[in-house]
């Protein structure tokens, strides 16, 4: 297969071209890992959810569905928290106190997108009423950024979580090792 090289031409836009780039293939061991991580992210991975009195009011029904909710982003290949991940994340904190109006436009337009996709009729009828239809560019940045900073503190507990467990079985291990030799 040839390997076409692209050459960008100035039509007066203040940017710069593009470097060719070849792509680093990564070994099928650093795949299956990353594979492996990722369905594990996607299943285990604790519930983030905002430091409040409030955390144990989320609807059980949005609790259950956000491993499918995980499950469907990973599928899509983005590296954010689900859309229910975030609406879970942000239910306790619209206890606490009122929150800026660009905040509550993402929080009401992530409850739509939620009774969309699981097809809870009594709430779409109710939230087609206040949401708005779609964020603006501000409100779609604050999300995207929300749901990145969800994604790398649910990964970064993941990873802590299994090497604490990595630690505990090099200790069981050593230890019934002894044993062994022992006479």
């Amino acid at each position: 297969m040839e390997n076409f090289n692209f050459v960008q031409l100035d039509f007066g836009f203040e940017c710069e071209p593009e470097s060719t780039q070849k792509k680093s293939s990564k070994s099928n061991k650093k795949r299956s890992n990353d594979f492996v991580f990722n369905f594990m992210d996607c299943l285990t991975s604790p519930i983030i959810v905002f430091k409040s009195a409030w955390k144990d009011t989320i609807p059980r029904d949005i609790l259950k569905n956000i491993k499918l909710s995980r499950l469907l982003c990973s599928m899509q290949q983005e590296e954010m928290a689900s859309l229910t991940e975030t609406l879970a994340y942000m239910m306790p904190r619209t206890y606490e106190a009122p929150m800026p109006t660009e905040w509550v436009n993402i929080y009401t337009w992530l409850g739509l997108q939620y009774a969309i996709q699981f097809k809870n009729s009594g709430q779409l009828n109710a939230m087609t009423e206040i949401t708005p239809s779609k964020l603006s560019e501000y409100e779609m940045g604050r999300l995207n950024s929300l749901r990145s900073w969800i994604y790398d503190k649910r990964r970064k507990a993941l990873k802590d979580r299994l090497k604490i467990a990595e630690k505990s079985e090099t200790n069981i291990l050593s230890e019934n090792q002894k044993v062994l030799f022992e006479e």
